[in-house]
This record gives structure tokens, sequence and C-alpha cells, in this order.
């Protein structure tokens, strides 16, 4: 599951350089806020993993 997670990270990165240099800056936003988020998320599931 934890590698489901990072898969989906790089993804997203991706996208958001994308939008970034389309000049999407509401998209890139929130997909910054969002990837904050499952980061956070990964790494308290890796902690909880040890």
């Amino acid at each position: 599951m934890l590698e489901a997670f990072q898969a989906l990270l790089l993804h997203q990165r991706e996208i958001q350089k994308q939008a970034a240099e389309a000049g999407d800056e509401g998209t890139a936003s929130l997909l910054s806020d969002y990837i904050k988020q499952q980061e956070k998320q990964v790494w308290m599931y890796a902690a909880y993993q040890g």
C-alpha cells in the first residue's frame, strides 16, 4: 500500500509541474496542498509500519 501511495505522489508531482508550466496557478496550488497532505499520510503510514 505504501508503494502505491508513493507512485501516486510521483504522478501528482508531474501533473502539478505541468499545471505550473501551463500557467494554471490555481490547479498547481491545489495540487501542492493535496500533495503535502498525502506526503504526511505516507510518512505516518511508514512510521506506523516501523
